[in-house]
């Protein structure tokens, strides 16, 4: 999962990159308005956390950018603590949730994982296809409720298929929210994550469909 970080605190930037790092998610930094907007057009992300205020353009009017141009990722944004007008105009905005400065690492982390599983139709924490689950709290990969060691691009990678699940993924999409910038990022690297996992999961686990991508939970077979 992709995760764009717009704030222009470094601190506050740094801390929740680290902690949704930590978390498994990809993230990517903007420090302005201008480049949020650009990139948030530019490249898809799984989530937004996007601070309000922001310099050259305000975090409000970035996302009204974002939303004028169909851009449906979730955003959660950050506001000072009593700043309704600011909120209710957020979230009129097109904004799905709200998360109020000082915060808890811990309730950023809880709010991203609600909005990713409710952009992708799950209200459950645990994202299930026959006897592989994950659990996306915890981190765990399991067989039949049995936890199972998985690296975390292999966790990445499962977790990503389950909340798509059913549905084929591309190599390119699956690269482009998996890998960091400083990762291999290519379709050789992909296919063995993909073999490890299998060796891990059983053989029939995630499916290759030749020439489109990679599918889990696909019963049409």
């Amino acid at each position: 999962m992709r995760i764009l970080v717009v704030e222009d605190e470094p601190q506050i930037a740094a801390a929740v990159s680290a902690a949704l790092g930590a978390s498994g998610y990809q993230t990517q930094t903007a420090s302005d308005g201008e480049e949020a907007w650009f990139l948030g057009d530019t490249e898809d992300f799984d989530l937004v956390v996007l601070d309000l205020g922001l310099p050259k353009m305000d975090g409000l009017a970035v996302l009204k950018r974002w939303r004028g141009a169909v851009r449906q990722m979730p955003v959660l944004i950050l506001t000072a603590r009593g700043a309704w007008p600011e909120r209710v105009e957020g979230i009129d905005a097109g904004a799905d949730d709200y998360l109020a400065k000082p915060f808890q690492i811990e309730e950023l982390l809880a709010r991203v994982r609600a909005l990713i599983r409710r952009a992708a139709g799950h209200a459950s924490p645990i994202l299930s296809a026959g006897p592989v689950s994950v659990d996306t709290r915890q981190m765990r990969v399991m067989i039949d409720g049995v936890s199972i060691a998985v690296s975390p691009l292999e966790y990445r990678l499962m977790a990503y298929l389950l909340h798509h699940k059913g549905r084929v993924v591309s190599p390119g999409e699956l690269i482009e929210h998996l890998y960091g910038d400083d990762d291999a990022r290519d379709a050789n690297a992909l296919e063995a994550v993909v073999t490890r996992l299998r060796k891990k999961l059983g053989a029939d686990v995630v499916q290759t469909r030749r020439g489109f991508g990679y599918v889990v939970g696909d019963d049409t077979e």
